[in-house]
């Protein structure tokens, strides 16, 4: 485990072992151990300490497995003042566990219900909040706008026009979807976007909760929108023997038009070959009309543990992450996109418009695999990506997933 202990503007790293906070001194546990999320905390304790010269912060940085086996047991322990985790569900037990503060007081102090209002039902349980969200990435269908061009097809905004130019590219030869499937979790983002535009935001948290039978007759219908996708033969072949990166090149080449995946997929996109004016997206088109536009946007934030013993100094720390210039400077330096929707948008591009969709969305999921417990996650993707090779079989697939369900949420 690294240390560092930040100091008027000033980072010195040395090892130690995790210890509680004096006042004036706040303890942040957290895992950005990878080299850019490291340069991005660093710099923003950096920053804070600059704007808050009686507030020292120790800073225990862990990687990223290690982390998540050992949060439980510090935050019932000798809980730090701040810790990073995630947004949604997976703060849920926590929260439920009486292990995180509630910092609704921050939210409406500094109109953070505004300024962070596209992640507030994200970081809500029982009409409170409990942390700070401060950055983010979108999902949605990244598209070759030269096949589309060459085809006459206009983005699709609606699920008609999505289906109707997947048939208009089958009949020209161009898959219209790749994916990979080998390693799950690309199947999980299909299911959150259908069920997200199909039933709703409340609803997806909801049977990611546990709170819905797999068997109930809304789940039946996220997967017949799926099937007249699957069905028809919309999705590249052999994807199941394929890893998302695997998936790639059918989008270079042209053989496939489409693919729904996160932001991180544009760089290997243009290390393939392709031309920034050769890449398009688009947000996930509409299903039911009129329903509250939810998207997938994994979503990193921090918590104050309630056991945390400088609490007021933890609560200028969250302050401070929550502004909108804080967030830029952060996410500049993540390659991500910042929840303050005050913020300065990228010149990128895509996270320009990732920026303008998320900004303006009703909420974020957090992805499948995020939202719902580990097991319920497995399972579920597995059956997804059964879903995707023998459709016929989703009665089956379903009655499976719901004893899952009702062995992982006792």
């Amino acid at each position: 485990m690294t240390h560092f202990r930040i100091v008027a503007g000033l980072a010195f790293g040395y090892a130690l072992t995790v210890s509680s906070a004096f006042a004036g001194q706040i303890v942040l546990n957290s895992d950005q151990s990878d080299p850019t999320p490291k340069k991005a905390m660093e710099e923003l304790l950096k920053d804070f300490q600059a704007a808050n010269p009686d507030v020292t912060v120790k800073w225990n940085n862990f990687d990223h497995e290690g982390y998540k086996s050992a949060i439980r047991n510090f935050l019932t322990a000798d809980a730090p003042d701040v810790v990073s985790w995630y947004s949604g569900n997976r703060m849920a037990p926590f929260v439920k566990a009486g292990l995180f503060e509630d910092v609704s007081d921050l939210w409406a102090k500094d109109d953070l219900n505004n300024q962070l209002k596209s992640a507030a039902k994200s970081m809500d349980i029982d009409g409170k909040k409990w942390g700070i969200p401060y950055s983010t990435y979108q999902w949605g269908i990244y598209y070759r706008k030269d096949i589309f061009a060459a085809q006459g097809i206009t983005p699709p905004k609606t699920w008609a026009e999505l289906v109707a130019a997947c048939d208009k590219l089958k009949k020209a030869g161009i898959t219209p979807f790749t994916i990979g499937t080998k390693a799950l979790w690309p199947t999980a983002g299909w299911f959150d976007y259908l069920d997200l535009r199909v039933n709703g935001y409340e609803f997806h948290m909801d049977l990611t909760a546990g709170k819905v039978p797999y068997t109930d007759p809304r789940v039946k219908a996220v997967f017949a929108k799926w099937a007249e996708l699957v069905k028809p033969g919309y999705f590249i072949e052999n994807h199941a023997a394929l890893d998302w990166q695997d998936a790639m090149p059918q989008f270079v080449q042209g053989k496939a038009a489409m693919y729904l995946m996160g932001n991180f997929a544009v760089a290997p996109m243009k290390d393939g070959g392709l031309k920034e004016e050769q890449i398009g997206f688009l947000q996930f088109p509409e299903i039911t009309p009129g329903l509250p536009r939810a998207e997938d946007a994994p979503t990193e934030s921090f918590h104050i543990p309630s056991g945390a013993k400088n609490k007021a100094d933890a609560r200028k720390f969250l302050a401070f992450l929550a502004k909108p210039e804080t967030q830029t400077k952060m996410n500049e330096i993540l390659g991500q996109l910042p929840i303050n929707n005050q913020s300065q948008k990228s010149n990128d591009p895509f996270l320009s418009a990732g920026f303008d969709m998320l900004s303006t969305a009703y909420a974020l999921a957090q992805f499948y695999d995020r939202d719902a417990p580990a097991d319920m996650a497995k399972a579920g993707m597995e059956g997804f990506q059964e879903f995707m090779v023998k459709p016929d079989k989703v009665d089956a697939i379903l009655a499976r997933l719901d004893k899952v369900r009702a062995r992982v949420y006792k």
